[in-house]
Parts: C-alpha cells; sequence; structure tokens
C-alpha cells in the first residue's frame, strides 16, 4: 500500500485531486492509515493511471466513471465519439486562431486602433453569412481565382502576409505627409517590389482587383479586409508620384544617351 503523498510525489497529480477523486467516487481507495489518510494499492495505482491516460484523450471524469465502472460498456463506439468531438474542437480552435489572427493584423494595419479593426471584422463576418460562396467565382476567371490565393492574408502568418501588413500600417500613419515624400515613397517602392515578386506579368489581374478593392460594396462582397477610401487614395496619388518618376528618370537618361 502506498500514502497519498507518495502517490501525488510519483504521478505529479496533487493530493487534492487525488481526494477529489475520491469524494467523487472515480477513484476511491479501499485503505487508509490511522490518522486517515488514504493508502493506494497496486489494483488502484492502474486505475489511476487509466484515469489519467483517458482524461488526456479529453474525456470528461463523469464519462471517465462510467467508463471505468461498466463492464458492458462499449468501448469502441464511445472512442469514435470522442474522436468525432475532438475533430470538431480542433476546427473550432482553428477558427478562433484565425480570429484572432486576423485582429492582431488588422490593428496593426489601422495603426493600432483595437476599436476599428474589431469593428472592421464584426462588418466582415456579417458580410460572410451573406455572401453567396460563389461569389469570386462571378468575378474571376479560372487563372485569376489562382491568382487569387496568392494575395496576403489577413490571418496569415507567413512573411509575406505580415510584410503587406506592416507596409498598410506604416502607410496609414504617414497619410497626412507629402505623397511624395521620401518615407512614404520607400514604402510604395517596397510594395510594388512584392508584387511583381508575386505577379509579375499579371497586370490585367492586378488592376482589376485595385478596381475591386477602391469600391467598398465590391471590397466587402469579396471579404477584403475594409482599407479606408482616404487611405487608398493616398496610396493611388503615391503611386502615381513614384511612377512618373521612374518615367522621368528615362527620359532623361535616354535623352543623355
Amino acid at each position: 500500500m502506498i500514502h497519498i503523498k507518495e502517490v501525488a510525489k510519483q504521478t505529479k497529480i496533487t493530493v487534492r485531486t487525488l481526494r477529489y477523486y475520491d469524494q467523487i467516487g472515480l477513484l476511491t481507495v479501499s485503505s487508509k492509515t490511522e490518522g486517515g489518510h488514504r493508502l493506494y494499492s497496486e489494483e488502484e495505482l492502474k486505475k489511476l493511471q487509466y484515469i489519467q491516460f483517458l482524461k488526456g484523450m479529453g474525456y470528461k471524469l463523469q464519462d471517465i466513471k462510467d467508463m471505468l465502472s461498466d463492464s458492458n460498456w462499449n468501448w469502441s463506439n464511445s472512442l469514435k465519439s470522442q474522436l468525432a468531438y475532438i475533430l470538431e474542437e480542433q476546427e473550432r480552435l482553428r477558427s478562433i486562431e484565425s480570429s484572432l489572427r486576423e485582429l492582431i493584423n488588422g490593428i496593426a494595419v489601422d495603426g493600432g486602433d483595437e476599436r476599428l479593426a474589431i469593428q472592421k471584422l464584426i462588418q466582415l463576418s456579417n458580410q460572410h453569412k451573406k455572401r453567396l460562396p460563389t461569389i469570386k467565382e462571378n468575378v474571376f476567371n479560372e487563372k485569376e481565382m489562382k491568382l487569387w490565393t496568392k494575395l496576403p492574408k489577413m490571418s496569415g502568418e507567413d512573411p509575406y502576409s505580415l510584410e503587406w501588413i506592416a507596409l498598410l500600417g506604416q502607410i496609414k500613419r504617414y497619410t497626412k505627409d507629402d505623397p511624395a515624400s521620401s518615407r512614404v515613397q520607400n514604402i510604395i517602392r517596397r510594395m510594388i517590389e512584392k508584387q511583381m515578386e508575386e505577379f509579375e506579368g499579371e497586370d490585367e489581374f492586378v488592376n482589376k482587383l485595385w478596381d475591386l478593392r477602391k469600391s467598398p460594396k465590391q471590397s466587402e462582397s469579396l471579404g477584403l479586409y475594409p482599407i479606408d477610401k482616404e487611405i487608398l487614395d493616398f496610396m493611388e496619388r503615391a503611386y502615381d508620384i513614384h511612377i512618373s518618376s521612374i518615367q522621368n528618370s528615362s527620359m532623361e537618361q535616354g535623352g543623355e544617351s
């Protein structure tokens, strides 16, 4: 027989937990010391192992009690049911993880304004419930749908998505600046570089996507994270300045030669 304190030491299960198992009839000991301390037999220790094993698989204590006390328990059906529950729980947790990443990244895009980010995500969520699943297929052809999958994702944790999110957050912070300023132009330059990394030669798709992005209604219907018109207009002005600068530089170099 092993003293409850020794059992707690060996199994890393607290004395309080062992007492609770006894109180609810999950693991009742057959012996005690003269001082009233619980003593565990080899059989009871083996049952404790079963309890911890099943608990580790996500079973509730009452379910474990029923499983171990019923000699006719259908283990196969019970395990299949538990597996189905775990798979559903994993899907729920993945959904929560995605929502958390979207919120974290949304706050970054909106320059640290968590209330605005939450409002936008609620807006997107409500729109998603109303949105037909085929809406993208109605807007884009098969080739464009493949390009769509390469876009940065608000729930993404990949470096490509995270850099886009950071760049958008920087643009929002500098909307009071001159769009021709060096720091704004540096951001636009990097945005163009990233665009070329994934969409070089796909100007038609990029232009189409930009037109959709500038329309709040169409942008929202496609599930794109809302970006204020003021910021989009600022980005467009900065982009035009950048392109004009490149063209002027090319013309000057051509004239010199």
